[in-house]
């Protein structure tokens, strides 16, 4: 422990951000580093517990404190500290496939278990995360590692999201042969399409599939297993196949009138702009655009969020962003005690430039859409919604959100972007491999286990956790691959 006052001595200082006015001109990450020394003194603020529940990952009350990967964040910390930061960079690796993505995009279920956090403000750990991986490019510390010896088997991995980057990363480091088939133009899955750029710049996403590449990892683009290419090929041509094609079936609206123009879901409306960005097309706006239009956004979770975002960048006239469930507090409540994740209202980069640029925060809590309502011509105009109260169902005797009676209202919009979450696992991909699914259509394994019912098809990710975090997704990535290789080499030493 290089400093053992430092959580006394210090203050927390996240990285700065841009002033939203300024940061919604362009699609630019907006959160700039801060220099070496400050950086070094934010890690001196790391406690070394004797129980560093950062890294824990445990579930409480019902909700999991703690990273996923397990992340050796109080060794690290400390090398940081003590200026040895490709020492902090090594014992980061061990873990974490792509602290890159994580440090930008995860919510920090570490902060929210720091000690420091008990008493205080916890430990900058996420923007400590990402100095060191990208301190790592700079310096040419993180060079191609080519396995120096093959095992001869062949494995292919269906879907090249966080998930599967992470499992084909894992088995190709072990010697095998790996294949990456994504069905998008480009690699990256959710990476590429699911977050907009001024969460996560896609030269990013890049650097690191070109890492992958120089190291022996295969990449085929427009590959979309079960439509233009052949499932029995795929398991004919390899000696396992690893499913990691996310949760990409998204939840529908089931209202009146749902047919009419102008409704997207958030996926397609997100994943237009960032081709179009990609494409050099922008300017030209062959993308969905939010420009000059009333929105409403159906879902007040992260994509819905990006949604917001997005359609202020676009220039859009208005946006509200719908929530069924009430706020949330400000504080901790009583009964959500440290270390449990704290179950507090978050306002999030969306909202605070909603918030800047119209004068009030976007959401409306407690509310849903009942009807879509349009012009002679199909185009919507409005839509029609209710509040929503919570109360106990007589049959199941759980807590349900029930519509108040006579709360019906009017709100005009020409756009209407769904952002409600995901079902599950496309069909025709589990129907292509002959995979079960469970009640939620995810792909059905044994609890804790990654084999599906067929041999030698495995399973990774959303596509067998549901919607999730991308840090779940590389944890499962990552235990997947294990699975993996015991099953081809009858044992594992992968960690």
């Amino acid at each position: 422990m290089g400093k053992p006052t430092g959580f006394l001595d210090y203050e927390r200082v996240s990285n700065p951000s841009v002033e939203p006015k300024n940061r919604i001109k362009d699609f630019s990450e907006f959160h700039p580093p801060l220099n070496k020394e400050d950086r070094q003194t934010q890690a001196a603020r790391c406690m070394n517990c004797g129980v560093p529940f950062c890294q824990s990952a445990m579930r409480l009350n019902g909700m999991v404190s703690g990273c996923p990967l397990h992340n050796l964040i109080p060794e690290w910390n400390d090398e940081i500290y003590n200026g040895n930061w490709e020492h902090a960079l090594i014992r980061l690796r061990k873990t974490n496939n792509f602290p890159e993505f994580t440090g930008r995009v995860c919510p920090a279920l570490c902060e929210a278990a720091c000690t420091c956090g008990l008493n205080g403000d916890s430990v900058t750990v996420h923007d400590n995360e990402l100095a060191i991986i990208e301190n790592g490019y700079a310096m040419g510390y993180i060079t191609p590692r080519v396995p120096k010896v093959r095992s001869g088997k062949k494995v292919a991995v269906i879907g090249s999201g966080p998930s599967g980057l992470a499992c084909a990363d894992q088995l190709n480091q072990r010697g095998h042969e790996v294949t990456v088939f994504e069905r998008e133009d480009r690699v990256g899955g959710l990476l590429m399409y699911g977050i907009p750029n001024m969460k996560l710049d896609k030269g990013v996403v890049k650097r690191r599939v070109k890492l992958m590449e120089e190291e022996g990892v295969k990449f085929v683009t427009n590959a979309d297993i079960g439509n233009n290419v052949d499932a029995a090929e795929i398991l004919n041509d390899y000696n396992a196949v690893v499913l990691c094609c996310g949760a990409s079936n998204p939840r529908d609206l089931k209202v009146e009138n749902r047919d009419v123009n102008g409704v997207y879901f958030a996926v397609d409306f997100l994943k237009s702009t960032t081709k179009a960005l990609l494409n050099e097309e922008y300017e030209k706006g062959n993308f969905i655009s939010a420009k000059g239009k009333k929105v409403v956004v159906v879902g007040g979770g992260d994509t819905g969020n990006d949604c917001v975002g997005t359609c202020i960048r676009h220039g859009c006239e208005s946006v509200i962003q719908l929530e069924m469930m009430p706020k949330l507090p400000d504080q901790r409540a009583e009964n959500n005690p440290w270390p449990q994740w704290p179950r507090v209202c978050k306002t999030d980069y969306g909202q605070e430039e909603a918030i800047a640029v119209f004068g009030s925060d976007p959401r409306i809590y407690q509310t849903t859409v009942t009807k879509l309502i349009s012009d002679e011509n199909g185009n919507l105009t409005a839509i029609e919604v209710v509040s929503l109260e919570s109360k106990r169902d007589e049959n199941s005797g759980r807590m349900i959100m029930s519509p108040v009676e006579g709360s019906n209202r009017i709100i005009e919009a020409d756009l209407l972007l769904i952002a409600a979450g995901f079902l599950g696992s496309s069909p025709y991909v589990t129907e292509a491999f002959g995979v079960d699914t469970n009640a939620r259509t995810n792909v059905a394994t044994e609890e804790g286990k990654y084999a599906t019912n067929v041999d030698k098809v495995f399973t990774a990710g959303d596509m067998h956790r549901g919607q999730s975090l991308v840090v779940w997704a590389i944890a499962e990535g990552r235990a997947a691959a294990k699975e993996v290789d015991k099953y081809l080499m009858q044992y594992s030493n992968m960690i």
